[in-house]
């Protein structure tokens, strides 16, 4: 008796983020962060303010991971075909990741920097790095406007929203480490601020990270109960046996299933019907658009030789 499925998996999803944000914002989006970034960088260099480098690196990497958002998004529309069966949803998954391991090295290298300048203090122009500041809080604030929309379905706008707004607090931050340089001669303060800084980035990077790790190793998604589904199947009427259950996501917002099942009635016809019925379960109560539902009826699949979970496996 041969498997079937459905084939809505297999075709790039379009989430409601893609609705409420376009890539012409994304790109408008990446184009006042990248001139932003100039713009800090000239301004850190002038004032010799490392806190105000801090924040335009920070920037620059919005910048590419907006972009790279953007090309993985192009990229994740791309229907099924022969080389990649599922489509290309996982795309931005990878771009995600990309974009987090780029994050963390960043914010390990304003650590690093951070240190060697507490060695060795260089002085900083207050008002350069207020008035460079300011700006970047308007942009940022714009930014995180932006990338707010698309955030709800996606880890990669919401990694950039959690980035830009990140960054207009250590805009703020940068603000008031100019601010008690003018007033106090407080030269620590920039290092301070780099420091935090720092710890956001890699705050970021690290609660992001084992998400989209477990996305791209096929783990169970986060807000599946794996037994809750078992017990299910095991429960639904014609099922006396289960085995072989795989659970995992296309991209990050469709979900596939494949289970081999020892069916009550061993007619074609019957199993049909009742694969039917398990899909529409599926779908209904766990969101599973993609399932995979195999027949088993040789020797080693009778109820008695079918075990519970030390035989079941996650994809």
């Amino acid at each position: 008796m041969s498997s079937t499925h459905d084939h809505g998996g297999g075709h790039a999803g379009h989430s409601h983020g893609e609705e409420n944000l376009s890539d012409r914002q994304l790109i408008f989006a990446v184009a006042i962060n990248v001139l932003l970034t100039v713009a800090q960088i000239i301004g850190g260099i002038v004032s010799g303010s490392l806190a105000l480098i801090a924040d335009a690196l920070h920037n620059f990497s919005d910048a590419a991971s907006l972009g790279l958002a953007w090309f993985a998004r192009r990229i994740g529309r791309r229907p099924a075909d022969k080389l990649m069966t599922f489509g290309y949803a996982q795309g931005e998954v990878v771009a995600a990741l990309i974009n987090l391991t780029t994050l963390l090295i960043i914010g390990f290298y304003l650590l690093v920097e951070a240190i060697n300048r507490f060695a060795d203090p260089q002085p900083v122009e207050g008002w350069t790095v207020i008035a460079v500041a300011g700006v970047a809080l308007v942009i940022d604030l714009i930014t995180a406007f932006i990338t707010h929309r698309g955030a709800k379905d996606s880890i990669n706008m919401k990694a950039a929203f959690l980035h830009n707004v990140s960054d207009a607090m250590a805009s703020v931050g940068v603000i008031v480490a100019g601010v008690l340089i003018l007033l106090y001669d407080l030269y620590v303060a920039d290092l301070v601020i780099t420091v935090i800084i720092a710890a956001y980035v890699i705050w970021q990077g690290v609660s992001l990270m084992p998400r989209t790790v477990r996305l791209l190793m096929g783990a169970v998604p986060d807000d599946v109960e794996f037994d809750k589904i078992v017990q299910s199947l095991r429960n639904t009427d014609g099922v006396i046996g289960i085995h072989h259950v795989h659970i995992w996501n296309i991209g990050e917002h469709q979900r596939a299933l494949e289970a081999h099942l020892v069916p009550r009635e061993r007619s074609l016809e019957a199993f049909e019907a009742l694969k039917s019925r398990i899909k529409r379960g599926l779908s209904a109560e766990f969101s599973i658009g993609h399932a995979t539902l195999e027949a088993c009826l040789n020797e080693e699949c009778e109820p008695e030789l079918v075990p519970g979970h030390e035989r079941m496996h996650t994809r």
